[in-house]
């Protein structure tokens, strides 16, 4: 597949993406571990069908130590074993906040109440601005049609 232009080679799509990678500083620079944000993002990514995110963020997992199973297992979360309960709440409050138009209230009471048991304020805002901000890029790659398989770890450090 090939995208359908340069996006990032824009003055507006590299100046939009600087800005959009220096909120995503803030997020990678909080308390929320840094397994349940690639957990998130992988989740996310998977709803938006976003190939390109779902490729760099397996590969930055996997290049970070995380288990292979637990990235085979994001996508049936709810059934698997292998992720906590913390995990868990924010795998829920990503979907819920990612497919908003499908609910309505978009994010319930109780997956915001779970979510709220095991992280705190500051890891809440953390986890509400990454499902923001890996929503951007879906929507940026989804749109352009960014190709996946090619991304090395570390490749936008």
């Amino acid at each position: 597949m090939d995208a359908r232009f340069d996006y990032y080679g824009t003055a507006t799509g590299a100046r939009f993406g600087r800005y959009v990678g220096s909120a995503g500083k803030a997020v990678a620079d909080s308390g929320l571990p840094a397994a349940t944000q690639e957990l998130v993002k992988i989740r996310a990514s998977q709803i938006n069908g976003c190939g390109f995110c779902l490729d760099m963020h397996i590969k930055d997992a996997l290049h970070a130590g995380e288990d292979a199973l637990r990235l085979h297992l994001v996508a049936a979360w709810r059934e698997a074993t292998v992720f906590t309960d913390a995990e868990r709440a924010a795998l829920a409050l990503a979907e819920e906040a990612t497919r908003m138009a499908d609910t309505p209230g978009a994010v319930s009471d109780e997956v915001w109440a779970a979510a709220a048991r095991h992280y705190d304020d500051d890891q809440l805002a953390a986890l509400v601005s990454l499902v923001a901000l890996i929503n951007t890029y879906n929507r940026m790659n989804v749109t352009t049609r960014q190709p996946a398989g090619d991304y090395h770890p570390g490749q936008f450090d």
